[in-house]
């Protein structure tokens, strides 16, 4: 796999947008935002994949959303993880002392690790992105 790096900067408001009515205040530019320095913090340690389905809309992660998974940190417990479970890549929270794994929508059971279980951690969901139009 080859990995370009491109820088592309864009222009940061001042102030933050309030989901209101607009200040003409905020008409004033603060510096330009590079998304790439933004949003990644590990490049050669980072990969990108899409949710499917509805087991983590409780945390704010929908079906097609482009998730940016960190592969250089080591999971924490309560962490969001992209993980192979017996061969079978899923999307969930870690759960260290329960030693399972947690959908954050109700009407999903937690999927228990045991012993016998095969369970690689890919990596650490730090953002996902979503499209609104």
């Amino acid at each position: 796999m080859t990995r370009t790096t491109t820088t592309f900067t864009l222009p940061l408001f001042i102030h933050s947008v309030p989901a209101g009515f607009p200040s003409p205040a905020d008409d004033y530019l603060d510096r330009s935002l590079d998304l790439n320095s933004y949003l990644i913090k590990h490049p050669a340690a980072t990969d990108l994949a899409r949710a499917r389905g509805d087991s983590m809309e409780g945390c704010g992660i929908y079906d097609g959303d482009l998730l940016i998974v960190d592969r250089s940190r080591d999971a924490q417990h309560g962490e969001i993880i992209i993980a192979a479970l017996d061969g079978q890549l899923t999307c969930k929270m870690l759960d260290k002392n329960k030693q399972c794994l947690i959908s954050a929508n109700k009407t999903y059971a937690p999927i228990a690790i045991s012993e016998f279980s095969e369970l690689i951690i890919e990596g650490v969901v730090i953002h996902s992105i979503r499209h609104h139009v």
